[in-house]
């Protein structure tokens, strides 16, 4: 890759998903998946295009859009489309390699996508917002389609960014199908689908914790630390609450608020903070008001959570790529935590990963236990799969079944993580099985599998 301009996200993506497979018994037994993975690495597809836009002031803006079709060997694309100013084709591309794999862990027919644009929500009036979402599908609509490209929102593209862009793709083809998923519930939205990847990810770490304690243990008592504030943070914390967790912290790109009191985060504080993130307020107000200032210490300057909580008993780093350090990681294990799974994309560190490896293969059966998002996060495309499905169909399902449906989806993608690392990374005895290769070679063997019964290599 040395004629191409460095792409710091794709690469570390790259590496670190090739380390685990080149460290397992995947090559010995599979050679020819060498092959694969060389084909694996580049996108099918890269659509970068110009969106102009019209300002209140009536002034013409510019921004970047793309697309990255990655791999759609085992269904039509899916990704989510991320809006902000640091979008660029190495995240893009780094988030859709692993969307591959991650969408693979799921069990249903959907390849790995990703888009989005430079584009910045923050300090835009709604009709700004608006008038970008426009345009922009106006570019998109020509490479997406239901049974070709379904995207998704991500971070600066909520439901209602969807709405817009909908209606635009809609006006565009003069056609109603769900060619984007996260839509409004009454017009083709799947219920739960906004809770699901926070949700997927406790029921994932739920599994952990059984198998871990030989089913003793669950979330109740425990300390969970939360990164994030947005929807997957907001979720997890009142999933994780409900079965009897104490949720210590969140955060933001300011700082992070550190609970102060036995009762930690409750409930109505994360409504309020929902509330906060539609205003696009930050976490320091709710730190500085009276009502809130005796129970929290707000920690700014970008801090993240981790060295700051005390007790930690489960990490669930939710906000964005490369939010644990490897210095963080071992506050971590000082701070007693035995658990942590990602609930953003990336959101370790390959130093961070090391750590956790290595305490994993040394304290076998007290060390921490750490799952990547590609497996633990994947609840909220899988929802979106759902979504797909019941728009194919007509139908709408109500949010009991569909939350049967994704506990379902979580325990097989745990088991199958489980099952092959067992298979191609044996641990020695008391030592837990390394989800990180499990999920790696899980997602990877079936992708690969399937790329060459349809000739992609061969």
């Amino acid at each position: 890759m040395s004629n191409l301009p460095s792409e710091p996200e794709f690469e570390q993506a790259y590496k670190e998903l090739a380390s685990t497979l080149e460290n397992s018994t995947l090559f010995e037994k599979n050679p020819d998946y060498k092959k694969a993975l060389q084909v694996c690495a580049i996108p099918e597809r890269v659509i970068q295009f110009r969106v102009t836009w019209e300002n209140d002031k009536g002034e013409v803006q510019v921004n970047r859009g793309y697309r990255v079709q990655f791999n759609s060997a085992l269904g039509p694309y899916k990704g989510g489309l991320r809006l902000h100013p640091t979008v660029n084709l190495s995240i893009l591309k780094f988030l859709g390699f692993e969307q591959i794999f991650k969408n693979a862990l799921t069990g249903l027919s959907m390849g790995g996508g990703k888009g989005g644009a430079d584009f910045d929500p923050k300090g835009k009036s709604d009709n700004e917002i608006r008038k970008f979402c426009v345009s922009f599908m106006r570019e998109l609509n020509k490479h997406i389609g239901a049974d070709t490209d379904i995207p998704a929102g991500d971070i600066g593209c909520s439901p209602r960014e969807i709405g817009w862009m909908f209606g635009a793709y809609r006006a565009e083809k003069n056609k109603w199908e769900g060619t984007l998923t996260g839509k409004g519930g009454s017009w083709g939205g799947s219920l739960i689908r906004p809770e699901a990847t926070g949700y997927g990810l406790v029921y994932y770490v739920q599994h952990m914790i059984q198998y871990a304690s030989g089913g003793k243990e669950s979330f109740k008592g425990k300390r969970v630390a939360v990164s994030g504030s947005g929807n997957v943070a907001q979720y997890a914390a009142l999933k994780a609450m409900e079965l009897g967790a104490t949720i210590i912290s969140v955060s933001d790109s300011k700082g992070c608020l550190i609970a102060t009191d036995d009762k930690g985060i409750t409930p109505d504080l994360i409504e309020l903070i929902a509330d906060m993130k539609v205003k696009r307020k930050q976490l320091s107000e709710l730190a500085n008001s009276s009502e809130y200032s005796n129970k929290f210490k707000y920690v700014g300057d970008g801090a993240r959570p981790w060295v700051h909580c005390g007790k930690v008993d489960v990490a669930l780093p939710s906000a964005t790529q490369n939010e644990v350090s490897g210095e963080e990681a071992q506050k971590l294990i000082e701070a007693g935590a035995k658990f942590i799974a990602e609930g953003s994309n990336m959101g370790c560190t390959q130093e961070a990963i090391d750590v956790f490896e290595k305490a994993r293969k040394e304290k076998k059966g007290d060390a921490i236990w750490y799952a990547p998002g590609k497996a633990a996060n994947a609840g909220g495309v899988a929802v979106s799969g759902l979504e797909m499905a019941q728009n194919s169909q007509r139908l709408k399902w109500s949010s009991e079944e569909v939350d049967e449906k994704l506990k379902g989806i979580m325990k097989n993608c745990f088991e199958n993580c489980l099952a092959t690392a067992k298979e191609f990374v044996p641990a020695a005895e008391g030592e837990f099985p390394s989800l990180v290769a499990g999920g790696n070679i899980a997602g990877f063997s079936k992708v690969a599998a399937a790329m060459k019964d349809q000739g992609d290599w061969w």
